[in-house]
């Protein structure tokens, strides 16, 4: 024999063994296993294994029992070879294990059912889920149920494995569970700001999570809930409503434990007042305070009024927490004040201050201004007011002189440096804040002084002489004073002017002469001494001035009237805004026109006319005119960029102001279209026409009111190309079926092109007109492809093209023949080739003794015959030829053949009677169209006659024949004009029947 090397193995069945084991050498003819219990040696399974086995089961076992087995093989001549081996069976799992807390913190206890079979014990390990940390390890007896495990942390998950042990086996059970959470302390809720709570607590470390609820308690609606995990010991809530009392509420869960802390409440706290200001009421001494209300909530305002810059608390006002505003009344006048408005929510307050406001001063009294007999000062006083100060304003004629600003405590003020002569009004008024009282006012003059720097000058006037003076070193309640004429010392006129004129005119005097005048200050009761001054009047400026356009030559003239009083000479000035040089001339006193030539067309051109007299000179005003423009040339239209546009160019010839391009329909004088160009733009595209239409173009040039036409251009646009085009072949002529819709717009016409496909020749043209949307293109080649364009044309211009491609109809086949060559299986086919092309033939032939299709044969495009073969004989069949191009075909006639028929076979000749004979046959394949059966007398060869039968028939009987006779008998099969015979037979006919008998 040999070991048998045998092992034992569960496989994770706690009831069963595996038993494996080694073929001995020589193999065995058979293997015997026992089993039995360890120490007893009680037999309690066997069992056996046939020769090739190698392993064996034993079911029903115990759990956690020890077996010994005994494997025994039986060897060849009867020996045999034994081996035994102890093996334990795995233990089975506790059942219904349970991990509770029982409302616990601290602990958590562990109970189980035993498992079926025996165990040696058990082993409890105790892990921290966070921290994969084991925290217990416990071995205990095999009949221990439960466990408590204490000690543990409050809010944490942990995980139980129980072990079951016996031997070296063990089956382990795990469950989870979570000790019971212990509840936060020394909750905290308090503000961070107005719009934020900070919540803080301690004893965080016994709860998985902690659950806040944060409550509006003036809505009663949840305003926030927050999950935090372990560890979490503060939180801040945002975004929450200013001066609102909140309410906080906090539980600890742990898996599904749950327990419900301490509470808070709290406010936020509260926004300050915006934009707080003080301000004038409607009724006088009154200020009115006025705040934004800020955002969230508060329980009232509370408004303090401050006095003075010391900001002493005069008055206190509490209102609710929906005003804005509140009115300090009976206050005193001139008096600095401000406001603190102080926002109240629960314990807490927010405060914004307005800047200072005024109430309304009063003015001072007892007002006095003297001069003091001094012409550059005067003393102004008055008696002390209340407010910060004062304002002083020094006035001449209504206009300020100075004004000056005195603090509180000043009552006098005196103005130096003044005008003599000059009444001055003195203002003074109490300023308190941003508020002036009314003003007292007061007026006095100090002495005159004569009028200084006095001139006299014609301001470029002919009748008249302005004389003026400096007021500011001298002032008068008016100024009077004489005219002279300079040469002959006449009086000419008075002039007594108010104190506030620095200048007079002097009018209705005479052009061109010199006068004198004299002039005094006057300032109440007083008068300055005289001072004078002389100067000319100017000449009168030439009127009627014009200018006039002559064609032929290009030039202007220029006519103007004499002027009045005396003239030395006149002076013409003569230039344009587009030409830097300009053309100066002078005439004498008795020219009054004058023509400029080679000026430059269509150009604008101003003249002026200056009268030259003495020391002055005066000019009329501009006169303008416009040379003639010279019309455009080299106008050009064509087609624009889209069937719907011209595009109208030319060559400006100079001169113009700007050019307008007319349009209008060619057949009609209508202008359907201005359009007006710059100077210098030599094109311009015309866009919303009519494409295919006929139009006239006409470029005006302008310069001022003058106008000249360019040479009328025709143009056309471009027309649009047809739509839907199609092309189909025409089934009864060689010919193409164009069909077509008509696109918006006009044309002239049509033009098409044909071009045959593959082809080098020139394309077929053909014209349509312009409402045409049909054409046929006749007399093409049969069975050929073709390329079809269509334009539509307008003038000399073709729209873009539409083409398709289509093919013609081929022609049929002619003269088609079917004939037999002499054979009972074989046809031949030919015909004529037909004009034009075809892509092939397709052949087919009918049989008509079976009403059906034989054979269909496809053949070249330039073959002209065709063999049939395998053919039924004695059939009649027919032919049809089709000739195609794509998918057009054109057939021929149909043309009819035999085959030969075969001779009929094994005939037999009889005489039932004297004078009968019986003849019989059988016919080869399908026979024949008809049968003939030919009687002939043997001896002589004479035909005593024929028999035609139909194409079924096999047998006949030929009667009223001669007794005795021998006869020569053959039957021919006939297909048409074809037949075949069998040989000749011979027979006799009976003897007479009487005779026989």
């Amino acid at each position: 024999g040999g070991l048998l090397n045998v092992s034992v193995s569960d496989h994770d069945w706690s009831d069963s063994l595996l038993l494996s084991w080694d073929e001995p050498e020589g193999g065995a003819r058979g293997y015997l296993l026992a089993l039995s219990s360890v120490g007893s040696g009680t037999l309690l399974q066997n069992g056996s294994a046939g020769p090739n086995a190698t392993s064996f089961w034993f079911h029903g076992l115990t759990p956690g029992t020890r077996y010994e087995i005994e494997v025994t093989a039986t060897l060849a001549c009867m020996h045999t070879t034994s081996q035994t081996i102890t093996a334990q069976t795995s233990p089975s799992p506790v059942r219904n294990l349970s991990l509770s807390s029982g409302g616990s913190s601290a602990s958590l206890h562990a109970a189980w059912a035993h498992g079926h079979g025996r165990r040696d014990g058990y082993r409890l390990a105790l892990w921290h889920s966070d921290s994969q940390t084991l925290v217990r390890n416990v071995s205990l007896l095999p009949s221990a149920s439960t466990f408590l495990f204490d000690g543990l942390l409050a809010g944490s998950e942990y995980a139980l494995k129980v072990s079951t042990l016996a031997g070296s086996g063990q089956a382990s059970t795990s469950i989870h569970q979570w000790t019971a959470p212990s509840i936060p302390t020394q909750l905290r809720l308090s503000p961070g700001s107005s719009t934020s709570l900070v919540a803080s607590w301690a004893g965080a470390a016994g709860a998985a999570w902690l659950h806040l609820e944060l409550r509006n308690l003036l809505t009663q609606k949840v305003s926030t809930t927050l999950s935090a995990r372990r560890g979490l010991t503060s939180y801040t809530f945002q975004h929450l409503h200013p001066g609102t009392q909140y309410w906080l509420g906090l539980s600890a869960t742990a898996g599904s434990h749950t327990a419900v802390g301490p509470n808070a409440t709290a406010w936020t706290y509260p926004v300050s007042p915006g934009n707080v200001t003080l301000s004038s009421a409607e009724e006088q001494n009154s200020l009115q305070a006025r705040w934004s209300i800020p955002g969230g909530r508060r329980d009232f305002y509370l408004v303090t009024l401050l006095e003075g810059e010391d900001s002493v608390p005069t008055r206190n006002i509490s209102v609710g927490g929906d005003n804005d505003h509140v009115t300090f009344h009976g206050l005193s006048p001139g008096q600095q004040y401000s406001v603190q408005v102080v926002v109240v929510a629960g314990p807490y307050r927010a405060s914004a201050h307005s800047t200072a406001a005024w109430t309304e001063p009063r003015a001072p009294s007892g007002v006095s201004l003297s001069s003091q007999g001094s012409p550059h000062s005067l003393l102004a006083s008055w008696e002390e007011a209340m407010g910060e100060g004062y304002l002083l304003a020094l006035s001449l004629a209504e206009h300020p002189v100075k004004n000056s600003s005195l603090l509180r405590g000043v009552t006098s003020f005196t103005y130096e440096g003044l005008h003599p002569g000059t009444l001055y009004t003195f203002e003074v008024s109490t300023v308190a804040g941003p508020y002036t009282s009314s003003p007292r006012c007061i007026s006095n003059w100090t002495y005159p002084l004569p009028p200084e720097q006095l001139t006299l000058s014609n301001g470029g006037h002919s009748t008249s002489l302005q004389a003026s003076w400096r007021a500011a070193s001298s002032g008068s309640t008016g100024y009077t004073g004489t005219l002279w004429e300079t040469k002959s010392q006449e009086q000419v006129r008075n002039v007594t002017v108010g104190n506030d004129w620095t200048n007079v005119t002097l009018e209705n005097l005479v052009p061109g002469r010199q006068y004198t005048l004299e002039m005094a200050a006057v300032a109440g009761p007083y008068r300055s001494p005289v001072r004078s001054a002389t100067d000319w009047t100017y000449p009168l400026a030439p009127a009627g001035v014009t200018l006039t356009n002559t064609r032929r030559p290009m030039g202007l003239s220029a006519f103007w009237d004499k002027a009045a009083g005396d003239v030395d000479q006149f002076h013409l000035q003569l230039y344009s805004k587009s030409h830097a040089a300009q053309r100066n001339t002078s005439v004498g006193p008795g020219t009054h026109n004058f023509t400029f030539l080679g000026l430059t067309p269509g150009t604008q051109y101003f003249l002026k006319v200056t009268v030259l007299a003495g020391p002055y000179r005066s000019s009329s005003h501009f006169a303008t005119e416009w040379t003639y423009p010279l019309s455009l040339a080299n106008v050009s239209v064509q087609p624009g960029r889209k069937p719907q546009e011209l595009h109208v160019s030319w060559v400006e010839s100079g001169g113009g102001r700007d050019h307008l391009v007319q349009l209008s329909v060619a057949e009609s004088l209508s202008i359907i279209r201005n359009v007006s160009v710059p100077r210098g733009v030599t094109h311009v595209d015309l866009e919303g026409l009519v494409p295919g239409s006929r139009y006239r173009v006409e470029i005006i040039s302008q310069a001022g009111p003058h106008r000249i036409s360019s040479q009328t251009a025709i143009g056309y646009t471009v027309p649009l190309p047809p739509r839907s085009l199609s092309a189909s072949p025409v089934s009864t002529a060689w010919a193409l079926a164009v069909h077509w819709e008509t696109a918006p717009g006009h044309r002239d016409g049509y033009l098409l092109s044909v071009l045959e496909e593959g082809s080098s020749a020139p394309p077929k043209t053909l014209e349509a007109g312009k409402d045409s949307t049909n054409v046929t293109v006749p007399q093409l080649e049969p069975g050929t492809c073709y390329l079809v364009g269509i334009w539509a044309m307008a003038g000399p211009y073709r729209s873009l093209p539409k083409n398709i491609s289509s093919c013609t109809v081929p022609a049929a086949p002619t003269n088609l023949s079917l004939t037999n060559p002499g054979s009972s299986s074989e046809l031949y086919t030919s015909w004529n080739k037909p004009p034009g092309r075809r892509d092939h033939y397709r052949i087919t032939l009918h049989s008509l003794s079976t009403q059906s299709t034989i054979q269909v044969q496809t053949l070249s495009a330039d073959a002209l015959n065709c063999s049939w073969t395998h053919l039924e004989a004695g059939s009649k069949f027919a032919v049809q030829v089709t000739a195609v191009k794509g998918s057009l075909e054109a057939s021929s006639i149909n043309v009819t053949q035999w085959t030969y028929p075969l001779a009929p076979v094994n005939l037999t000749v009889g005489s039932p009677a004297a004078s009968a004979l019986v003849v019989s046959w059988a016919a080869v394949g399908r026979g024949a169209e008809s049968f003939v059966v030919d009687v002939g007398d043997a001896a002589s060869g004479a035909p005593v006659g024929h028999v035609v039968l139909g194409g079924d028939a096999r047998s006949h009987i030929l009667r009223s024949l001669s007794p005795g006779t021998r006869y020569s008998v053959a039957v021919r099969a006939t297909a048409g004009p074809f037949h075949a015979s069998t040989p000749n037979l011979t027979h006799c006919t009976r003897e007479c029947d009487a005779l026989l008998a």
